[in-house]
């Protein structure tokens, strides 16, 4: 072969497998970056979803399932000065714990747990995307205390009954999809305090509500007019317990699509407003 043609033949193969390179790098640069797209398409509220059970496991019996603190940890979720700090800090505290204060290391949960258990914190300390719920939070406040009449068993920001729980952080813990199953089908995923209690007396006295407390010797029942009785088992002719809530199974045919929206979106609304804080004044000392 002529030297100059090998020379050339050579430089060309050089160029060819330099261009083949550069086509490879950018493939690479591409795979990632879309890797990295599809990573951050995915809802915050997904990944809020599966950091609660976690949060659950590792983080309530010291902070509370609320994280509104407890006996052994202090509240992470309304407190202002956690809740100024970033999510790279938190994330740091959650790996690393806080030796001084007895928190211990969550390192081996891995970085995607303990990213979602910062996301669900920050669902916790009420940061939601309440801007493109479809309902209107006054017509939903009109429903609740109106012709829904929620409030005749539940609470929201002080106001409302006393038999059911109260509602004005509820969704600060529960998805809006969660809030309007709740309303709709109530009697789905009762809680173990949540079934109804039916207790007849000698005397032929009914009652019929939630069970507050319950021992193999009494059972204090308060009944859905906010009455507490404390009934001895030896007094009843009859006690069963039914796996169904006394909150109204038909608010699905009830209330109309637009209804439920609105309710959710006023108890989003609700669990919005800042908690109020009672001051003492006692007077100089």
């Amino acid at each position: 072969m002529p030297v100059g043609l090998g020379s050339g033949f050579k430089k060309s193969r050089r160029a060819v497998a330099a261009t083949a390179s550069i086509f490879c790098i950018l493939f690479l640069v591409l795979l990632f970056s879309s890797a990295c797209a599809k990573r951050k398409e995915r809802p915050a509220s997904e990944i809020a979803g599966r950091g609660r059970p976690i949060f659950a496991s590792n983080c309530s019996f010291c902070h509370g399932l609320d994280g509104r603190g407890g006996e052994h940890a202090p509240n992470i979720a309304s407190d202002p000065t956690v809740r100024q700090l970033s999510d790279a800090e938190l994330f740091g505290i959650v790996e690393h714990g806080i030796p001084a204060s007895g928190m211990p290391s969550f390192e081996s949960l891995g970085v995607p747990r303990i990213g979602a258990v910062v996301r669900y914190l920050r669902v916790l300390q009420g940061q939601h995307a309440f801007a493109t719920l479809p309902g209107n939070p006054h017509r939903g406040r009109q429903l609740f205390f109106g012709k829904a009449a929620c409030s005749t068993c539940h609470r929201v920001l002080g106001k409302g009954g006393f038999i059911g729980p109260d509602l004005s952080t509820y969704t600060r813990t529960h998805s809006l999809r969660e809030v309007r199953q709740a309303i709709v089908s109530p009697n789905k995923n009762l809680g173990p305090q949540q079934d109804i209690v039916i207790a007849v007396t000698r005397q032929g006295q009914r009652y019929a509500g939630i069970a507050r407390n319950e021992d193999n010797f009494s059972l204090q029942l308060q009944t859905p007019d906010g009455a507490f009785h404390l009934l001895m088992k030896s007094d009843l002719s009859s006690l069963r317990h039914e796996p169904r809530s006394l909150m109204p199974s038909n608010y699905g045919t009830r209330l109309s699509s637009r209804d439920l929206d609105d309710m959710v979106s006023f108890l989003a609304k609700a669990s919005e407003a800042p908690p109020k804080v009672r001051v003492l004044f006692v007077g100089p000392h």
